[in-house]
């Protein structure tokens, strides 16, 4: 079939246009405003039963409205009309071909209703499938060739050169080429960077990696380039000693979003300039001058919630900050009934939301009391990102002595958040005897290590742009999945002084492999949980279209 639809469909627009799909889409299919919402609510009814539904169908020759079947089958027969629109989906259907048929040229104009629809009713666009642009069928007639994915291919797996003591870049570096949402923005060019600034972007640069992991090549690469732009802008990295992954992760981060942000600013004046025509829509700021969409906060970014309750009278005072990863203490607890030291990642989890009473030494001002209080403080996860990093804590620092912590901490390759959401934590306090005793504290926490599959006193690194929690969030966090799929794990073997840095990354579904610099080898799922585990990244496995 044509782009253009059956031959009947043909005759029909040759004979008639288009106007009359286009009018019967934007009024009683897709509902353009407001004014169409009312009459479709007011007039579509079938004109045999007046009934609504289930799926009504709407003859396009003339203003006739009938159900599925016996009734719409009826009125084609007798009036010869057989080209109908069938009204939920705003597909064409013709009764001679008995088929629906598809019109590119119908196509686009529906796609313009459901935007203006989208935009009527102040909503999102629904998830649409990718359709090719010109520019992409042209490129794709072009380049005929295309390159076979089985399920054993080696493709998007590249050995690293490691460069004197740069294997903390290395792996960081193999998680985030692993991460599938960040492999999707840069593989489909979605960075766009003027000539100015690309040759000191660092998004360039990871943009260029992707394109060289995915080429179909073996050899190890070499990452001097991205080393040196690591060096300008984050200078506390430059040198030749062995630096810490995690610090090395949180200082990309920092300097992807703030490249990011540049980029998207310069490439919003360069089309403000080119904009001559004073009526044509310009590129407006976010009302929120802190809220960056950039991809880094999109995958990245979660917000920790933090509840400082007044002892004296129970006024809860609440903060949200903006975080790329939690950081997990591995040593003993300091608070006193809460036994030894965690034994996995749900232990940790449980001490970093568990709530910590701050003392005598550590009074607040209370807003309520208007006078210093004692207070306790809890921590819970207000909204999570589609990445969620762990940070293991093992390297200890003090002004006595510097250890590691080779503690074994076991973590799931599944992992369900949900019981440290704040909405939870609040129905746990809220609900009868919370806060009776110590042994329905243990009880909620054995109900809590089932669910998932706790908090210490550590801080989350937050990233530098603020997090904007929106009231659309809030009304669907009842709906929201907050299971979580492990696909990295970043492992440290040896001591503080003489280490090494070593990487599991899931390269496709069940396949593992470590990469250990430029050396590549297949790994199972027991040689991946049974690891040390350092740095932890967990991707979420159902994505909410917002």
């Amino acid at each position: 079939m044509s782009d253009h639809g059956c031959a009947h469909f043909t005759a029909f627009v040759k004979e008639y246009g288009l106007e009359s799909f286009s009018v019967v889409h934007a009024y009683f299919s897709a509902c353009i405003n407001k004014e169409a919402r009312r009459r479709k609510a007011l007039s579509c009814l079938c004109y045999k039963c007046g009934g609504s539904g289930p799926q009504l169908y709407s003859c396009l020759h003339c203003i006739y409205f009938g159900c599925k079947g016996a009734h719409i089958n009826d009125h084609c027969k007798q009036t010869k009309h057989y080209i109908v629109l069938e009204l939920c989906y705003g597909m064409i259907y013709c009764y001679q071909c008995k088929d629906f048929t598809y019109d590119s040229e119908c196509q686009a104009i529906a796609e313009k209703h459901i935007r203006k629809e989208a935009k009527s009713l102040n909503k999102s666009l629904s998830w649409r499938p990718w359709s090719p642009s010109k520019v992409e069928i042209d490129l794709l007639l072009k380049n005929p060739k295309r390159r076979h994915v089985t399920a054993f291919t080696s493709i998007g797996l590249r050995g690293l050169l490691n460069l004197g003591s740069t294997c903390f870049m290395n792996c960081i570096v193999q998680a985030l080429i692993h991460t599938p949402l960040l492999r999707d923005y840069f593989l489909s060019e979605r960075h766009e960077c003027t000539a100015k600034t690309a040759a000191k972007c660092l998004v360039c640069e990871v943009s260029r990696l992707f394109q060289e992991f995915y080429s179909g090549a073996r050899g190890p690469l070499s990452l001097h380039r991205l080393l040196h732009l690591i060096w300008n802008h984050a200078r506390h990295l430059a040198g030749y000693e062995q630096q810490d992954a995690h610090e090395f992760f949180i200082a990309t981060l920092d300097v992807l979003h703030r490249h990011c942000k540049i980029s998207m600013n310069e490439m919003a004046a360069a089309a403000s300039a080119a904009s001559t025509d004073k009526s044509k829509p310009q590129f407006q700021q976010p009302d929120n001058p802190t809220h960056c969409n950039c991809i880094i906060d999109q995958i990245f970014t979660g917000g920790l919630q933090s509840d400082v309750v007044c002892q004296a009278c129970n006024g809860v005072s609440t903060t949200i900050d903006p975080f790329w990863d939690i950081s997990l203490d591995l040593g003993e607890a300091q608070n006193q009934g809460y036994g030894g030291p965690p034994k996995s990642l749900i232990d940790c989890l449980e001490r970093f939301t568990r709530a910590e009473h701050l003392g005598s030494s550590a009074k607040i001002k209370c807003s309520s009391c208007k006078s210093y209080q004692e207070s306790t403080k809890q921590l819970s996860m207000r909204t999570l990102p589609i990445v969620a990093s762990f940070h293991l804590k093992r390297f200890e620092h003090s002004s006595l002595i510097d250890k590691k912590i080779s503690t074994f901490i076991s973590f799931p390759s599944e992992l369900d958040m949900t019981p440290f959401m704040s909405k939870k934590k609040s129905e746990q306090q809220s609900s009868p005897g919370a806060s009776s005793s110590s042994s329905s504290s243990k009880s909620k926490s054995s109900d809590r290590k089932q669910a998932a599959a706790g908090g210490s006193n550590t801080s989350a690194s937050t990233s530098s742009a603020a997090n904007n929690e929106d009231d659309h969030g809030r009304q669907h966090h009842d709906t929201s999945d907050f299971r979580y799929s492990l696909y990295a794990v970043i492992n440290h073997v040896g001591t503080l002084d003489a280490g090494h840095y070593t990487a599991y990354v899931r390269h496709q579904k069940d396949i593992w492999v470590k990469c250990d610099d430029h050396i590549i080898t297949t790994a199972t799922l027991k040689q991946v949980l049974d690891s040390e585990g350092y740095l932890l990244f967990y991707h979420k496995k159902i994505l909410e279209y917002e």
